[in-house]
């Protein structure tokens, strides 16, 4: 970790110079997230020049099933979180290279993939078409995406926004919600899509690189997460997408691990870890001065105290991560979710909490997403970390693609 606990103080001088954040994210990462809001507006507009008149809701599926991978992937969440629980068809999202058997021509499946291009994209699409689904595609003008969908007389939208698909969100999540509003399987009104992005660039206002850290959240959340390993937990269907993006987004700009879960089921499992060797070490019980005798010190071995001394200095320490969606949870996900903070703190475990603001879900979402994607660059850049690079992920795919 380049930023252990002692690194705090060069990751608050990193972030609070407007020229070394510039320095510090040579791919304009931080560009593309302030894009947030053009690129809703922008696939609007895609999706009003896009030919949609088959998708009407008297030809609505039996399940909306949405094929996507890495970035990509994102928007088939958000299109689960948005229609909810109560939606009135089965909304799923797959990866990898086949469909589940139960799906067939009853179905709609909509490929998403910015580029047009990704291989396992372009297998479910291809699949889909095998199977005589209804088929959509989302992704660049003049790909194989497109070609695929065309050729199966389905319905195309096109990207038109730069930068790799984890910094292009909306232009991939919108026009999903515009095709399920059409069938009648979400209800996004027109309005939603504007306040989402006016929330989104007031965001963007709050978070833009000359802020100082002490009033700007996403510099202030990214400093609360160096040397630290994240819990991201949300309750409800939003907050649970906002917490796997996040953890995507840590993981993908930063460079930096994390774990994603959801509340109440981390009640189950992962809250065990407030106990565990990454947790703070309770304070030494030591007696009182009045209480030690001669013997008593004796018998108190060097080793005995060492045992009760702190984790090392560079050791990584949990924080929580809670995303609140008040609007959205169950009364008992809500209980859980201040116990939860009320238990990490007896334990000495500091919390971050991100409120989910609004009455529409979109916005809520958009809201929460955009402030977090901001917080996961800037703790790349508080690292010394290049937000862009992927060195990783290409030698892995460079790894498993078949010999020519």
């Amino acid at each position: 970790m380049n930023t252990p606990h002692g690194g705090v103080a060069l990751a608050a001088f990193r972030l609070d110079d407007p020229e070394l954040v510039g320095s510090g994210d040579p791919g304009g990462m931080l560009r593309q997230v302030a894009s947030s809001a053009a690129q809703v507006r922008i696939a609007l507009r895609a999706c009003d020049e896009a030919d949609l008149s088959a998708l009407r809701p008297d030809s609505r599926p039996r399940a909306i099933v949405t094929a996507g991978a890495g970035g990509s992937a994102f928007a088939g969440e958000v299109l689960a979180a948005i229609c909810g629980p109560r939606s009135p068809v089965q909304v799923a999202g797959v990866s990898g290279y086949q469909l589940p058997g139960w799906v067939g021509a009853a179905d709609l499946v909509i490929a998403v993939s910015r580029s047009g291009e990704t291989a396992e994209v372009l297998a479910l699409a291809a699949e889909a078409a095998r199977r005589g689904c209804d088929l959509a595609g989302v992704g660049a003008l003049g790909s194989p995406l497109q070609q695929v969908t065309q050729a199966a007389r389905g319905t195309f939208v096109p990207v038109t926004s730069s930068g790799p698909a984890r910094s292009t969100p909306w232009a991939l999540a919108v026009p999903l919600l515009v095709i399920a509003t059409r069938l009648g399987v979400a209800r996004v009104e027109a309005a939603a899509y504007e306040s989402a992005a006016a929330a989104m660039e007031d965001i963007s206002h709050q978070c833009r690189p000359s802020s100082e850290s002490f009033v700007n959240p996403a510099k202030s959340l990214a400093l609360d997460l160096v040397g630290s390993l994240p819990l991201i937990w949300g309750g409800s269907p939003l907050a649970a997408a906002a917490a796997r993006r996040f953890a995507s987004q840590l993981a993908a700009n930063a460079k930096y691990p994390s774990l994603a879960g959801v509340l109440p089921d981390v009640g189950h499992d992962q809250v065990a870890a407030f106990d565990g060797p990454f947790a703070p070490a309770p304070e030494p019980d030591f007696p009182a001065a009045e209480d030690f005798t001669g013997d008593s010190f004796d018998e108190l071995s060097g080793q005995d105290i060492g045992s009760l001394a702190d984790a090392p200095e560079d050791q990584a320490l949990l924080r929580l991560v809670l995303l609140a969606d008040p609007a959205g949870e169950h009364s008992a996900v809500t209980r859980a979710r201040e116990a939860a903070a009320s238990l990490a703190a007896a334990r000495g475990i500091d919390v971050s909490e991100i409120a989910m603001d609004g009455s529409e879900p979109l916005l809520r979402l958009a809201g929460a997403v955009h402030l977090l994607d901001y917080a996961s660059v800037y703790l790349g850049i508080a690292c010394g970390i290049d937000p862009l690079a992927i060195a990783a992920i290409k030698d892995l795919r460079d790894l498993t693609e078949p010999p020519v």
